[in-house]
């Protein structure tokens, strides 16, 4: 099934006095493959400035901005046009190949490895103390299992909440608080994850839902399992779901902080800065 997309992504800072901005970093093309392609991208911003395209380790696209002039509003308007085709879900692939523990091929072992290693070491022993009684409810020889399971598990136990802060809670946050954004969550299982011995990266994108399609939603987050027989699978513990056609990936990266939206600085004072706003809007035009 084929369909397509029209999202924008609007992103806007005010400041009190005009500042000078220094290098922003945007990571905000979508990333094309067999389940989406990009007909069109335009990149709006203000004020006068230059972008480079380049791709980073992972693949992702991004446009790093150098602004030629100070300014007391920065804005920043994505459009992209996207078909995407829907894939089979992987929970109706044939289960026999999916065994657990995983184990790869020499040929990418050596990638997998850099996914399989921790970013918050510091935090085994909390997920170590959670992970026997979540697991012992999945079929512990198989691979697509387990992930699902500690999947459904972080929605079920996991209570949503929108977060303004910059970065992302620590798993052993997460687990004591019983509450984080979607990106503490896609955190939380992706070094699950990783402590059971998958590789697993972080994915930063949108997702096409009911706050989209009225043009009020911010972006998305969930995480990919490297599950040898099918590739990197995507898994949404906000929705305890595996990710579909609804998903539309802009970056991937072995850490959250590699694939913000918008990364950069302004230089000026705290008191300077007013506030930030992201609106997504999401459109069909087959519906229009």
């Amino acid at each position: 099934m084929l369909s397509q997309l029209i999202i924008t992504h609007e992103t806007v800072y005010r400041y009190r006095v005009p500042v000078e901005l220094g290098q922003h970093r945007l990571v905000l093309r979508p990333r094309e493959g067999h389940d989406l392609q990009v007909v069109s991208m335009d990149l709006d911003i203000t004020p006068a400035h230059t972008v480079r395209w380049s791709r980073d380790v992972f693949g992702n696209s991004v446009a790093t901005v150098d602004f030629q002039q100070p300014c007391d509003e920065l804005r920043i308007v994505s459009c992209v046009k996207v078909n995407l085709h829907a894939l089979p879900r992987l929970e109706e692939a044939d289960q026999s190949v999916m065994a657990y523990p995983v184990a790869y091929d020499d040929e990418e072992a050596l990638v997998a490895n850099a996914y399989k290693t921790p970013i918050y070491p510091g935090d085994l022993p909390s997920l170590q103390a959670w992970l026997p009684a979540v697991i012992a409810k999945a079929d512990q020889n198989n691979a697509f299992a387990i992930v699902a399971t500690l999947n459904r598990e972080i929605k079920e136990t996991i209570r949503y909440a929108r977060r303004e802060e910059k970065g992302v809670q620590t798993p052993a946050e997460t687990l004591q608080k019983q509450s984080g954004s979607c990106r503490d969550m896609a955190t939380l299982l992706m070094e699950a994850c990783r402590a059971l011995g998958f590789a697993a990266r972080f994915c930063s994108g949108y997702l096409d839902c009911a706050a989209s399609e009225a043009g009020r939603a911010s972006t998305h987050a969930w995480m990919e399992a490297y599950l040898p027989a099918h590739g990197w699978s995507g898994f949404d513990p906000t929705l305890g779901d595996e990710v579909s056609h609804k998903h539309v990936s802009i970056g991937v990266s072995n850490h959250p902080r590699a694939v913000m939206p918008i990364s950069g600085r302004f230089f000026g004072t705290r008191a300077d800065f007013i506030a930030m706003s992201v609106a997504v809007k999401f459109e069909k035009p087959n519906q229009r």
